[in-house]
C-alpha cells in the first residue's frame, strides 16, 4: 500500500471515528433535554411548586447542552454544518426521546407515528433544498 493510500485511510478513519463521536453525543444531549423537559412539565404540580422537578429539569438541559455544545465542536473538524441542520439532528433526538420516555409515543396510532416520522424527513428536506 503506498504512502498516499495510507495517508487517506487514516483521513477517512478519523473522520468516520469523529462522526461516531458526534452521533453518540448529539443522542445523549437529545436524551439529556429530553429529560429536560420531562421535568420542567412537572414542575407545578396541582398549583404546587415542585423543587425537586425543577432540579431534574435544570440538570437534564445543563448535561443537554454541554453535549451539545461538544457535539458540535467535533461536527466543526470534519464538515461546516449549518445550525439549522445541527440543530435538526437534535430535535429529531429530543422529540422522539420525549415521546418514548413519556410513555406516550406507544400510545399514538400507526397513523400518528408515520406522521412524525414523515414531519421529521420533510424538515430535513426543506432544510436542504433551502440550503439551511
Amino acid at each position: 500500500m503506498s504512502r498516499s493510500s495510507k495517508k487517506i485511510l487514516r483521513i477517512k478513519s478519523h473522520v468516520m471515528e469523529t462522526a461516531v463521536i458526534v452521533i453518540v453525543l448529539t443522542v445523549l444531549s437529545g436524551l439529556s433535554d429530553s429529560q429536560g423537559f420531562l421535568h420542567a412539565a412537572k414542575i407545578w404540580k396541582d398549583g404546587r411548586f415542585i423543587p425537586y422537578e425543577l432540579i431534574l429539569s435544570a440538570v437534564g438541559f445543563s448535561i443537554g447542552i454541554v453535549l451539545y455544545w461538544i457535539a458540535i465542536k467535533y461536527l466543526n473538524e470534519i464538515a461546516a454544518i449549518p445550525p439549522e441542520l445541527q440543530a435538526l439532528g437534535w430535535f429529531g433526538v429530543t422529540i422522539i426521546s420525549l415521546a418514548v420516555f413519556s410513555g406516550e409515543y406507544i400510545k399514538w396510532t400507526m397513523l400518528d407515528q408515520a406522521l412524525a416520522v414523515s414531519v421529521m424527513l420533510g424538515l430535513g428536506w426543506l432544510l436542504y433544498r433551502t440550503g439551511g
